[in-house]
């Protein structure tokens, strides 16, 4: 009942973010019941390779629930302050938000099942007989047991996200801007530096005969260890290094004297670096490794093993939903801000210029950390 009470206030973005979740707790049941199907038709295949390819498409689903239960409380602060007032502490708001997430993770599984049962149904197309599993029993116990770990990986991630108790009884602080300090800065350069450096020795000629190579999904050959570790710590360098990348951008949009759209826009961004540097650098991780495995696949038409198109998409659309959803979040913590400057007599179209040249900052940051992360994976994939 309290969760139909909280639905009533539901805006727009608020049934997106909840029917976005649930779709991909869809896909997701999906690709596990499938892993489930062709365990039952074939026994003695690989039946952990297949569920390992469900791995990616569960942590996507994780990242994409608990960037959205952490935009809850910056959207509704006023939900916030009343279930505070009520007498609810940040342990059961946080429950609250979880279990919110959790039945999206329920209601998108639930159907992902029902479209499976009915299928095997002996109504489903002769090639999704292997898929589904088709002519074999299917235990009452095991799809639900499989299932049970989206709602669970998505309640677990969005309880984990909003922990903080300032985050719970009011507006989200605003995290600081990543300073340019040595440290700060050192650590991702060096393992960009010596991922990158990696990568160069296994890609040298004749590096193929030190060691035994690692096989990989077909369309894709093999790799050395080398590449793989050295393109590991470079694509996790330069994911590190976005954040500091965003609060530098913001400080040369405002460098100088500038006016006061390159102002609003530079400090803008700088301030918001700490917040949106998590979510930019996974939609850049996710786009170039999904990119350069499309690439690699590409004229292979025997890689029924590998991603399918459908987890690449997964993978990419939880990406950016993650980010979209973070914009939101900021969107709604500098409201006052902005009602602030509009009272002051600014003019909309200033402020609506100051986002878009962040957006345009932004975007340019994200190309190249995403460019490089490209980059390298494909120099991995093809070495």
């Amino acid at each position: 009942m309290l969760y139909l009470r909280m639905a009533r206030g539901y805006r727009i973005h608020d049934l997106g973010r909840w029917l976005l979740t649930a779709a991909a707790a869809a896909v997701l049941a999906a690709f596990l019941l499938r892993a489930l199907g062709r365990a039952l038709g074939d026994p003695a295949g690989a039946s952990l390779p297949r569920l390992l390819w469900c791995l990616p498409p569960l942590l996507a689903v994780g990242w994409l629930a608990a960037v959205a239960a952490r935009a809850v409380p910056g959207q509704h602060p006023e939900r916030i302050a009343g279930l505070t007032a009520a007498g609810a502490g940040t342990r059961r708001i946080r429950a609250l938000i979880a279990g919110e997430t959790a039945l999206a993770c329920v209601l998108g599984s639930s159907i992902a099942l029902l479209l499976f049962l009915v299928l095997r149904n002996d109504i489903a197309d002769a090639s999704l007989a292997a898929d589904l599993g088709m002519g074999t029993p299917l235990p009452s116990a095991a799809p639900i047991t499989l299932l049970a770990l989206v709602p669970l990986a998505g309640g677990l991630a969005a309880a984990g996200a909003v922990s903080a108790p300032e985050q719970l009884v009011g507006r989200p602080t605003e995290l600081p801007a990543p300073a340019f300090h040595p440290l700060r800065i050192a650590l991702p350069l060096g393992l960009t530096v010596v991922g990158t450096a990696l990568e160069l020795y296994g890609l040298r000629p004749g590096a193929a005969q030190d060691g035994r190579p690692i096989d990989l999904p077909a369309g894709m050959g093999s790799a050395s260890s080398a590449l793989l570790i050295g393109w590991s710590l470079a694509a996790l360098g330069l994911a590190l290094l976005t954040g500091p990348l965003l609060a530098l951008a913001g400080r040369l949009l405002a460098l100088g004297r500038p006016t006061p759209l390159r102002l609003l826009a530079g400090r803008g961004l700088t301030a918001q670096a700490g917040r949106l540097a998590a979510p930019l650098a996974v939609l850049a991780l996710t786009l170039a490794v999904v990119l350069t495995g499309a690439r690699q696949w590409t004229g292979h038409p025997g890689t029924a093993e590998a991603l399918p198109a459908a987890e690449g998409i997964l993978l990419v659309g939880c990406a950016a939903g993650a980010a979209a959803f973070r914009l939101i979040e900021l969107r709604a913590a500098r409201r006052p801000v902005t009602d602030d400057l509009l009272r002051l007599g600014a003019a909309p179209g200033l402020l609506v210029g100051a986002v878009a040249l962040r957006t345009v900052a932004a975007g340019t940051v994200l190309l190249v950390t995403g460019g490089l992360t490209a980059l390298l994976a494909a120099g991995a994939l093809t070495g």
